[in-house]
């Protein structure tokens, strides 16, 4: 007779029921894997704030007027989180199939507050609507150096 108790008699299991017992993996398995979800979790959050959270620059249509066939006067409003850096804004105008007839980037200069523009847009063919497409804090060089003397036409703040 056995000697040992039953409670403390270690068993093993039929490897042919049960199959072979799996290996658990290392901690530093576990620890790395764990490092590289954060890593993921942080890169998606960024990603998703760039693209979802309040943009630094921001410009809105106040009016437009169609002047001619070939020309509008479009206003709009730009508001930026840093008034002290010059920003560049591109306006279009489209014609009424929807499609585009004309655009124009608009070096906008450092300003305190929001300030109110107005711009002629030239166009292909007669426009229905004058619109902002967008405006960024990359000016291009070529704005930069023309924006003294802007070409006939061009931009005056309003009010």
């Amino acid at each position: 007779m056995n000697d040992t108790p039953p409670s403390t008699t270690l068993r093993q299991r039929p490897a042919g029921r049960y199959g072979t017992p799996t290996r658990r993996p290392s901690r530093w398995v576990l620890i790395g894997s764990l490092i590289v979800a954060v890593g993921i979790g942080l890169v998606a959050s960024v990603v998703a704030y760039r693209n979802y959270g309040s943009p630094p620059i921001r410009a809105e249509q106040i009016a437009f007027d169609i002047t001619s066939d070939d020309a509008l006067d479009l206003s709009f409003e730009v508001v930026r989180d840093e008034p002290s850096r010059p920003a560049v804004c591109v306006l279009e105008s489209r014609a009424e199939n929807g499609d585009e007839v004309g655009r124009r980037e608009v070096y906008i200069p450092p300003a305190e507050g929001s300030m109110i523009y107005t711009t002629t847009l030239r166009t292909s063919q007669p426009p229905v609507i004058g619109e902002v497409f967008g405006c960024s804090y990359d000016v291009p060089e070529y704005l930069i150096d023309t924006a003294l003397t802007p070409p006939g036409g061009g931009m005056r703040p309003s009010g």
